[in-house]
């Protein structure tokens, strides 16, 4: 559930930050030197998810053993109980 809370959390910021913009920490006038959200934020989130998307396909589909642990390549022997595995 937790997930879904902060995506909508996420969403709620943005729509906020479109309609209101962002704060102002020094306390200048900013009427006239302001950034509109739409398009350079907008833009600016879509190339850093479009790139994080890039990156990610490149490691699922190029390198799919590259966070993978040596161990799950040994051969099993189903005739021998791994070493790990003990009695209580």
């Amino acid at each position: 559930m937790l997930p879904f809370v902060i995506a909508a959390l996420a969403i709620i910021h943005l729509l906020i930050l479109h309609r209101v913009g962002s704060s102002n920490p020094l306390s200048v006038d900013s009427s006239m030197d302001s950034i509109r959200f739409f398009p350079y934020f907008a833009l600016k989130d879509t190339l850093a998810f479009l790139a994080f998307i890039l990156f990610f396909l490149y490691i699922v589909c190029y390198q799919p053993n590259l966070f993978g642990h040596p161990d799950n390549y040994i051969k099993a022997n189903p005739m021998v109980t791994p070493t790990h595995i003990v009695p209580e």
